[in-house]
């Protein structure tokens, strides 16, 4: 259970936090830094596996792409000189499916590990038995079949379980896995490419001196190892030209504020339901847990030699604030460029239903609750139709232990209405599908539930406070 010295803990950098309100704000100041138990850019990055679908083009020139994925435990190499076991997709640290709008995708998942999986892809607009539902998990030794529509616009998603109590554990030891979509739209617009477009999964962990991932839910603040793509604090060689760069944050409870070398600009076109209506240059870049935020940096400007670090500018106190390093080692041409505009978010409409969702720990029980109540699978807290826009506020209550939480909706992507009454940042103007509300604060959002009905959740996308009970789940009809 979470104690209360470790929330008293963890209140003590909401100050800095607080002082952020959405991507694209100007960087909090440094805390000091110190040595960490692992080596800094000893490693290559390793690029993320592009997995290819069974037969390579489909199959049976049906119009969609299979893919099979396994998830199962394996002894890999991640400091070194040590061996680590962890729970990975067919071996790898955040493989990738690359998916185009129009052809569907559909995954043979396999549960090779010894607890209950259930698969979900964030972000994703799936109907509801292919959307992980925890009450749809995978038994030890089981596999089903999941079908991805794609039908939404382009945007970065990842998988992740979704389990009813091994959720949280089974992401932190590894078993996450990007999926990329893009559409038309996207694809006629000159952004950086192919080798260039780089998918970058961040995350902490803690480290036994045998190499062992050590988990303990309230050691949150004790997880001082930065993994890149599974590598720790890697070095990764550019050319100098642009780079896309998407982010994830598949960490638990970790938030990054990342500054590239001494807050160089970085140019903010994307977030969790793609492309922003226009770019926004920034020195820092916010992200939570679940989030993902794409960049496109120009490292041009750096003459071929230069070395450009990455940092975390929340770091904890004590820990190395360095993330990666970029070795900017050779020219090459460059035909892409960022637009001016990008792509406009649709209009909702106007809500015909409020809803307020309270967030808010009880330190009787230990508990983190929605609107007073933990999550009970039994229980529909709310039936939301679909074509009705609703707007939402979220309050996080918890201002004596300074905790901050998130509100992650499954099936559809919101655009943000506002900061306690303040038009939200140009970093949040696209769509998103987690949002992190700081203590004593508020967001609105618009939403509207379209095309599928059923089950599906709702939930602090702090892996730790979701264990405690912060989730519930809404049943959409027609």
């Amino acid at each position: 259970m979470l104690t209360r010295r470790h929330l008293i803990k963890a209140g003590a950098v909401t100050g800095l936090l607080a002082a952020t309100s959405g991507a694209g704000v100007a960087a909090a100041s440094r805390p000091g830094g110190g040595a960490s138990a692992d080596p800094v850019f000893a490693v290559p990055l390793k690029r993320a596996k592009v997995l290819r679908p069974l037969g390579g083009h489909g199959r049976h020139g049906a119009g969609y792409d299979v893919y099979r994925l396994t998830v199962r435990e394996h002894d890999v190499t991640v400091l070194p000189g040590t061996t680590t076991r962890m729970r990975l997709f067919n071996g790898e640290p955040a493989p990738v499916i690359r998916a185009t709008r129009g052809r569907p995708v559909v995954v043979q998942q396999t549960n090779a590990l010894g607890v209950p999986f259930a698969m979900h892809l964030h972000g994703g607009h799936v109907p509801a038995r292919h959307d992980g539902h925890p009450a749809d998990q995978l038994l030890p030794g089981t596999e089903r079949l999941f079908h991805y529509p794609n039908e939404q616009r382009a945007s970065t998603m990842w998988l992740h379980d979704h389990s009813h109590h091994a959720h949280a554990e089974n992401t932190y030891f590894g078993a996450v896995a990007g999926y990329l979509l893009t559409d038309e739209f996207e694809e006629r617009l000159p952004l950086p490419r192919g080798r260039y477009d780089v998918p970058l999964y961040l995350r902490d962990a803690k480290f036994a001196e045998d190499g062992s991932l050590v988990h303990h839910m309230e050691d949150f603040m004790d997880r001082p190892t930065i993994l890149v793509n599974g590598r720790p604090r890697p070095y990764f060689e550019v050319a100098a030209r642009k780079y896309r760069i998407r982010l994830t944050n598949t960490s638990n409870e970790r938030a990054f504020l990342l500054r590239l070398g001494d807050g160089d600009t970085m140019t903010h076109i994307a977030s969790d339901g793609g492309l922003l209506p226009a770019p926004v240059p920034t020195p820092a870049l916010e992200i939570w847990p679940a989030e993902r935020q794409e960049v496109v940096v120009d490292f041009s400007r750096y003459p071929v030699g230069s070395q450009v670090v990455l940092t975390n500018a929340i770091a904890y106190p004590g820990e190395a604030t360095e993330v990666m390093r970029f070795d900017v080692v050779r020219t090459a041409p460059d035909p892409s460029s960022v637009p001016g505009t990008l792509r406009p978010a649709p209009d909702l409409g106007e809500p015909a239903v409020e809803r307020e969702f309270v967030m808010s720990f009880d330190p009787a029980t230990g508990q983190h609750l929605i609107n007073g109540r933990p999550f009970d699978p039994a229980r529909i807290d709310f039936r939301p139709r679909l074509g009705v826009t609703e707007q939402w506020t979220v309050r996080n209550t918890d201002t004596k232990f300074g905790i901050p939480h998130s509100l992650h909706t499954h099936l559809e992507h919101f655009r943000v209405v506002d900061r306690d009454g303040k038009a939200p940042a140009p970093g949040e103007a696209g769509l998103k599908d987690t949002v992190t509300v700081m203590p004593g604060t508020s967001v609105r959002f618009r939403i509207r539930f379209t095309d599928h009905t059923g089950k599906f959740m709702y939930h602090c996308h702090l892996l730790g406070h979701q264990m405690m009970g912060m989730m519930g789940q809404m049943e959409v009809v027609g």
